[in-house]
């Protein structure tokens, strides 16, 4: 994270006419919440003395405990690209606090900074992520809603005029470049409509904040294009969903990867092969908070590329976790379970904790499969050992509230409004009839 100064804010402010400010927070759900203050408020912001109603953010806190504090980390700030006659907006992202200065442990920032804790007493300073986040573009209608036509035909990497997103995507990957994202790749994914923007890797909360302000600056620069961007994860039947694959490493406090060893079997460490076992090992339970709608278990099904058994391997791409070819600093391991609809912090603390408990354990790793898995037989699956991610948020759930290291990783808060939270999101969902149930049944029967 770049070092910024209260004065550099001051300075900046000046030279770029920022009248507005936008305080940046996350609650339990992932979703993006801001306070927005005129620029005259920025003395008591910088102060830590800005207040706001905790009771009014899902999962927080109730009625009579509702004044919260946010603090801001300075390192976030930044001055948005646009802006009009009236002046820019920046935004700093901030942390909970309680009145009594203590961290608020309802807040996935704070909560990810307490494992991050734990990893440091274990000897490592550092857990980087390298997301890759895919999206849809759809059109909007007369009155700036989201319909369900897509933007374009397009496939993996085609070019305009097949790919009719290209101007927004490109004009997309230029914002994000001003506010200072390094792009490594951008192009069109699998399915018709579906985008992906990479982008270089940084440290677990740093890595976060960007997947909160890249989704910020898709929805804002699609609009701007005629579009509504989704981060859904499967919103059309019969395409490909959209996932979001973590990239992975750890790096012992001396700066090296713990990761790599060169002298290892595939050159990786035996670290590594306790992280990824710990990371199996409760990936049942990781599904809820990686995978955390009712959507999400309509992505995780065979055929669309998308992971749904538990194994790994340093080949193929249909496993849970793949091992890309990289070595040396670059030696990482890549969760392919995880979609855009997570929160990032607490699925970051969810997957530290599981990996940090195969190191502690010394938890031994099963063998690779090299294979498709999505070609063996049930019976071939069962005798190499592969079992089934969860098929749908209630199994997951019902996973997560068995699972005491996932639950420890989340804080008794979190864990106890999350389970609230999705258990009656099933619950809706399930009493819902379909429109497949009404084609199927409603002239059989």
């Amino acid at each position: 994270m770049a070092t910024i100064t209260r004065q550099d804010i001051l300075q900046e402010v000046e030279d770029k006419d920022v009248r507005y400010l936008r305080l940046m927070f996350t609650d339990i759900l992932g979703t993006i919440k801001n306070v927005e203050v005129p620029i005259s408020q920025l003395g008591k912001v910088l102060d830590n003395k800005m207040m706001f109603d905790g009771s009014s953010i899902e999962g927080f806190v109730r009625i009579e405990e509702s004044d919260m504090y946010l603090y801001p980390d300075l390192s976030t700030w930044l001055v948005f690209p646009w802006g009009g006659e009236n002046g820019k907006i920046a935004r700093l992202i901030c942390d909970v606090f309680m009145p009594d200065g203590s961290p608020f442990l309802g807040d996935p920032r704070n909560n990810l900074i307490r494992i991050l804790d734990e990893m440091k007493e274990l000897g490592f300073s550092k857990f980087n992520l390298g997301p890759e986040p895919e999206f849809f573009l759809f059109k909007l209608d007369e009155n700036g809603e989201p319909t369900m036509d897509l933007n374009d035909n397009g496939g993996y990497f085609d070019l305009a005029p097949t790919d009719l997103g290209e101007n927004c995507r490109r004009d997309i990957v230029l914002e994000l470049e001003k506010l200072g994202f390094e792009i490594e790749a951008s192009h069109h994914e699998v399915a018709p409509g579906q985008h992906e923007i990479d982008w270089k890797y940084a440290d677990a909360i740093e890595a976060c904040d960007n997947i909160q302000t890249f989704k910020l600056v898709v929805k804002t620069i699609a609009r701007k294009h005629g579009l509504h961007a989704t981060f859904m994860p499967k919103p059309v039947f019969g395409i490909n969903g959209s996932g979001m694959h973590f990239n992975l490493s750890l790096f012992t406090e001396d700066g090296e990867n713990a990761f790599f060893d060169e002298n290892a079997p595939m050159q990786l460490s035996e670290t590594c092969r306790y992280f990824l076992t710990g990371v199996l090992d409760h990936a049942k339970a990781l599904t809820a908070v990686c995978n955390p709608t009712v959507n999400s278990y309509k992505r995780l099904v065979p055929g669309y590329e998308a992971p749904v058994y538990i194994a790994w391997s340093g080949r193929n791409r249909s496993p849970l976790i793949r091992i890309p070819e990289s070595r040396g600093m670059s030696t990482r391991i890549e969760l392919r379970s995880v979609d855009p609809s997570a929160n990032p912090y607490l699925a970051m603390a969810a997957i530290l904790s599981a990996g940090l408990e195969g190191i502690r354990k010394k938890s031994v790793a099963p063998a690779p499969v090299d294979r498709n898995i999505y070609t063996m037989t049930a019976a071939e699956r069962k005798a190499a050992g592969i079992d089934d991610l969860p098929s749908s948020l209630s199994r997951a759930v019902s996973y997560l509230s068995e699972d005491e290291t996932i639950k420890e990783s989340l804080g008794k808060h979190i864990y106890a409004n999350f389970i609230e939270a999705k258990k009656f999101e099933w619950a809706a969902y399930r009493s819902q009839v379909t429109e497949w149930e009404l084609d199927q049944y409603l002239k059989l029967y």
